[in-house]
């Protein structure tokens, strides 16, 4: 019992010791706090996919009042910016090359006509290519409008639809904002970038400062030295995961459907891993400088294979298959379901283990580390 308490008080110390060494220092305590938020505030408004702003051209070869209607839906669209009408089709490729149009609407000639008949009725639309996800989003916009005009007609004037209504519901984000599904997101990812880095440089730092070599004189052993390292780590990984998570609910309202406590339980493990992946490159660093280029190493490819940006699925097989190494794909599941969808701790269990597995390997081979250097 004496040991055990023994054990703790030097674990305390040690932890005492760390954060003393990260915010003591006004710069370090800015660092912890302004700048997930200030990326959090970044990404919520630059990496979004939704399309506020389309300039788009009209090529009308019919010039009739059905061709005006069509041309007044795309006027009334909000997202969409009526630059250019060209007699001239040839003129087009110039604007798409100079970027003054993503978009072009070229109405044949005898659009009416088929219509009135009751025929299909040719209209094509020209997009950008160059930003493919652009692109198709710009076209998707395009087709829902004239899909609209073309029931609207048809029920105007009497003829039968020949197509099916679709009415469309997005679950848990119904306005399909790409915030929604980012800002959570970032909960795992912010969280995993500056946790790492602050772990993996703790041991260097201490190497570099000379008192390494102290600290393995003290009565202080290897796995106390490991948890006197993590948990100091994992304590500002998750205020920094609290206050991303303020930043989504006060500033960009999205509302929270789940747990805090399932949250939180998922964040904790989370963390764990992302300090484990630290102290293990910190443990082979002999400089702050080396750890820093080895956590900027795995974060790059942790972040790309982590579902964050292309769904995982598109992914080739064996990319696939090394995600399953990586802590933050299950991170940003385990954010954006109990975020948006509100599942319980049952659900979690396919996310939490493999983290679970991840802190035990990488915090067990850096404790082992630690005992072979000091053998």
């Amino acid at each position: 019992m004496t040991e055990l308490v023994d054990a703790l008080w030097r674990i305390l110390s040690l932890i005492r010791k760390e954060l003393l060494a990260i915010l003591k220092d006004p710069k370090s305590r800015a660092s912890v706090v302004v700048p997930p938020i200030l990326q959090c505030l970044i990404f919520g408004y630059a990496a979004s996919y939704d399309l506020n702003h389309v300039p788009f051209a009209v090529i009308d070869q019919d010039h009739s009042f059905a061709s005006h209607q069509l041309i007044a839906h795309f006027d009334g669209a909000p997202v969409f910016t009526h630059v250019a009408t060209l007699a001239d089709p040839s003129k087009l490729a110039a604007m798409i090359n100079s970027r003054q149009v993503l978009l072009a609407l070229e109405i044949q000639k005898g659009f009416a006509q088929h219509l009135i008949m009751g025929q299909p009725a040719d209209i094509q639309v020209i997009a950008d290519g160059r930003n493919s996800n652009t692109a198709g989003v710009a076209t998707s916009y395009a087709a829902a409008i004239i899909n609209t005009f073309n029931s609207e007609w048809r029920q105007n004037h009497g003829l039968p639809s020949d197509q099916p209504l679709v009415v469309m519901r997005a679950w848990f984000n119904p306005n399909l904002q790409t915030r929604w599904s980012m800002i959570p997101s970032l909960i795992g990812t912010i969280t995993l970038i500056q946790t790492m880095m602050l772990a993996a440089m703790s041991v260097a730092r201490e190497r570099e400062q000379g008192t390494f070599d102290q600290l393995l004189v003290t009565p202080i052993r290897p796995a106390e030295i490991m948890i006197g390292k993590a948990v100091p780590a994992m304590m500002i990984g998750i205020f920094q995961a609290t206050n991303i998570l303020l930043v989504a609910q006060l500033w960009f309202r999205i509302p929270f459907a789940g747990s805090f406590a399932v949250l939180y339980m998922g964040l904790v493990l989370f963390v764990l891993a992302a300090v484990g992946l630290g102290i293990f490159l910190s443990s082979i660093a002999m400089t702050m400088q080396q750890a820093m280029l080895y956590g900027m190493v795995v974060i790059m490819p942790a972040t790309l294979l982590s579902g964050l940006s292309t769904p995982i699925s598109n992914m080739p097989d064996a990319l696939q298959i090394v995600t399953y190494a990586n802590p933050l794909r299950y991170a940003i599941q385990i954010a954006q379901r109990v975020y948006l969808e509100g599942i319980g701790v049952a659900d979690l269990l396919p996310y939490l283990w493999p983290m679970a597995v991840i802190a035990l390997v990488t915090l067990s081979i850096a404790t082992w580390m630690f005992r072979h250097r000091v053998a």
